[in-house]
């Protein structure tokens, strides 16, 4: 499948210096940055620098160099912010949105990291509709 990448998404003008951000963590193939809207106490989206417009699509073209960094920043994010269940930490959700059914608003690949407090369930109820 082709994925059409927009260069003018707001992740990509992050990336370009266009729009400023709040940096938590940044390497040779990552940002990470606070939410601006966020919805738990610690609230961190996590993006590959390369144009990937969902998981799916950076899992097949990424260079594996960029695909290690990538995980190596989200451990990291979640080593700063003090998360890690196996480490003394409460854990945290880690949530990508893909496509139309995923409710994906922004088409650059972006994790968001929510931790600081109990999240709930992640789905309550399927929907029938």
């Amino acid at each position: 499948m082709a994925y059409e990448y927009d260069d003018q998404n707001i992740f990509s003008k992050i990336l370009r210096g266009e729009i400023p951000n709040a940096t938590v963590l940044e390497t040779e193939h990552t940002l990470a940055f606070n939410d601006i809207t966020p919805q738990a106490p610690d609230h961190v989206l996590v993006i590959p620098k390369g144009p990937y417009v969902c998981y799916d699509h950076f899992a097949d073209a990424a260079s594996d160099a960029e695909i290690v960094d990538f995980s190596r920043a989200v451990g990291e994010v979640c080593r700063m912010l003090d998360v890690k269940p196996g480490e003394g930490g409460q854990g945290y959700r880690m949530i990508a949105n893909s496509g139309e059914n995923g409710v994906q608003e922004v088409q650059h690949l972006h994790i968001h990291l929510l931790a600081g407090r109990w999240l709930g369930r992640m789905l309550q109820k399927p929907r029938t509709d």
